[in-house]
């Protein structure tokens, strides 16, 4: 157990966390030259393209440090983004140290803080690393000094190496064996094992990802989840050396896999404990949150004959992301899909792309909104995400909306422009102090409703991709939340309905009329489009008519012929308006959906 290390990778978005682990599979011989590809741990096509990590991967190497002794190291690549924090959460669990990785020309950013932060919620021993020292724009002792004020570590210690040249690299490799703890444990104990992931395979189910703590697993034993009360029989289990290399038995202090015939996809808890079948007084493992969602949105399929196809890509997808939540809703304009809970709107954006590209999906999205809490005139109180839930105004007393605090990064220059974009998303305190010359952090209490749409694209647009954006969920605050509903025609459409403050909602209402008036072909008569809350009408445009020239075949003549022809053709169209409905096309719903860059 003295020449295993389990460790991870964490930094902010960006700052070669996954290069890095493609240079120690390298250097370990893990992989071949013929084999090798940039983001080795990077499996899914949308992280390559995207160039970020999205699941959390493991992979095992074998060292031969500068002592003559060869090491085990359970290395676990980790995301960056806010979004994907309960990845870094479950990985953090199954380590004892890990490598925080702070880009040379960047400096630490807001990810990098909160990323340690987790790391010292589980007591993890910490080695920094500066990497990109090869940019001309790298600055090695401005980010040592950075690491000595925000991270609190010493900046004498961090080591610097360039992931991309290859340079540092055996350093990293020794900093590993000789400044991380080996894991503890006693493979005489009583089993326990912590899942800390899980992907599916087509055809050997579910493959759990798991961290001995206690105890030792054997291929043929017995296996009970203390969450789910499920027992399974091991079929397989072993390291993860880029392909699965399977062994006898895993013991305490190793990382793994296991593959125990486990079909269903909801029989499984991430963060659950396993035990063996004979040993169930064993108490369950500490620490484990579960994600919760915080941003919704509907999701329909274009057809209504792929509703079953959706539901089999939803639980496919459930299994690799247990922040992944959805229920069935229905609605009568775009009939039956499901109401989808994501940890963010990267989540939501990956989610989508997930389910076009792996399952061939056309889909329709709902704007994206936040949990509600509500407390009725009755006294009852209640939660909503979905606008069709919305009560009736008279029965309400008070809503609330959740609020966070942001961390904002920047260079000192861009501070006005960040106080005056905090401002119009409806900051209710903005504070900020200096990290380092000319870098500050700006702290900003804001409603998660308004940051969902646009708020990161513009803060990378006025700090012209300088500022970094973190936050966290602080509480429910009372706010003036109104429900603004879309008229076409006179008809409500019950997919185009949103929550907004009162502030916003005509702002919100005119975007939907105008893009709505684009995307609805023009019929034989007028067409109204409206927002209204309640009776009231907040915001209109109109469709033209398509007109006629009826009088094309009047040449000279007296002019009450050619108005007689005119008031025919008007009370022809009067007519046809008060029976005609509109068609609305699919398109109009994905272009009004789909957020703009430049709607505001």
């Amino acid at each position: 157990m003295d020449h295993i290390r389990n460790f991870c990778i964490i930094a902010h978005i960006d700052h070669g966390k996954s290069t890095l682990a493609d240079r120690l599979i390298q250097h370990c011989g893990g992989i071949s030259e013929r084999e090798f590809r940039d983001q080795l741990l990077d499996t899914m096509d949308i992280e390559r393209e995207r160039g970020i990590t999205i699941k959390s991967n493991t992979v095992t190497l074998d060292y031969k440090a500068k002592d003559g002794k060869t090491y085990r190291l359970n290395l676990i690549d980790t995301p960056g983004h806010v979004d994907f924090s309960h990845e870094v959460r479950r990985s953090l669990m199954s380590c004892e140290g890990a490598l925080i990785l702070v880009d040379a020309s960047q400096g630490v950013e807001a990810q990098t803080v909160a990323n340690l932060y987790l790391a010292m919620e589980y007591d993890l021993e910490l080695v920094p690393v500066i990497n990109k020292i090869d940019l001309p724009a790298a600055d090695v002792e401005r980010v040592g000094e950075e690491i000595d004020a925000d991270l609190g570590l010493d900046p004498f210690e961090a080591v610097p190496c360039s992931a991309k040249k290859g340079i540092g690299i055996e350093e990293v490799l020794e900093a590993i064996v000789t400044r991380l703890p080996p894991p503890k444990g006693d493979s005489s104990k009583p089993t326990q094992a912590l899942v800390f992931d899980a992907e599916y395979d087509s055809y050997r189910g579910v493959v759990l990802l798991v961290r001995v703590k206690e105890g030792t697993l054997k291929a043929g034993s017995r296996i009970h989840f203390i969450h789910t009360g499920a027992d399974y029989a091991i079929e397989e289990l072993g390291l993860l050396k880029l392909k699965k290399d399977p062994l006898k038995e895993l013991t305490a202090g190793s990382v793994g896999y296991v593959i125990a015939g486990i079909k269903a996809i909801r029989d499984i808890n991430i963060g659950d404990t396993i035990t063996l079948a004979d040993e169930r007084g064993v108490p369950a493992l500490p620490g484990y949150k579960e994600a919760k969602p915080v941003v919704f949105s509907s999701i329909y399929p274009m057809s209504s004959n792929d509703y079953e196809d959706l539901t089999a890509a939803l639980e496919r997808l459930a299994i690799n992301d247990a922040a992944l939540t959805f229920a069935k809703v229905t609605s009568a304009a775009l009939g039956f899909g499901f109401r989808c809970g994501f940890l963010g709107l990267l989540h939501l954006d990956v989610i989508q792309e997930r389910l076009q590209r792996e399952y061939d999906m056309s889909l329709i999205l709902s704007a994206p909104s936040v949990r509600y809490e509500i407390l009725l005139t009755s006294g009852e109180e209640t939660e909503i995400e979905n606008p069709a839930e919305f009560p009736d105004p008279q029965d309400i007393e008070r809503v609330k909306e959740p609020y966070i605090t942001a961390s904002i990064m920047i260079p000192e220059d861009y501070l006005g422009v960040i106080m005056d974009l905090t401002r119009e998303y409806r900051s209710v305190e903005t504070t900020f102090q200096y990290l380092s010359v000319g870098r500050i952090e700006v702290k900003s209490i804001l409603p998660l409703g308004e940051v969902l749409f646009d708020f990161y694209d513009r803060l990378k647009t006025v700090t012209r991709g300088y500022g970094s954006f973190d936050y966290e969920i602080l509480d429910y605050r009372e706010a003036d939340i109104v429900k603004v509903d879309i008229l076409v025609n006179g008809e409500q459409v019950d997919a185009l309905s949103q929550l907004v403050h009162r502030e916003k909602s005509r702002q919100r209402a005119l975007h939907y009329c105008e893009r709505l008036s684009k995307a609805i072909p023009r019929h034989q008569f007028k067409i109204p489009i409206q927002g209204a809350i309640g009776g009231k009408i907040i915001a209109r445009t109109t469709i033209a008519a398509f007109r006629k020239d009826v009088t094309a075949k009047c040449y000279g003549g007296d002019i009450t012929r050619k108005r007689k022809l005119l008031e025919k053709q008007k009370a022809g169209k009067q007519r046809m308006r008060s029976f005609g409905s509109v068609e609305i096309p699919q398109e109009a719903f994905v272009s009004v959906l789909r957020s703009d860059p430049d709607q505001r």
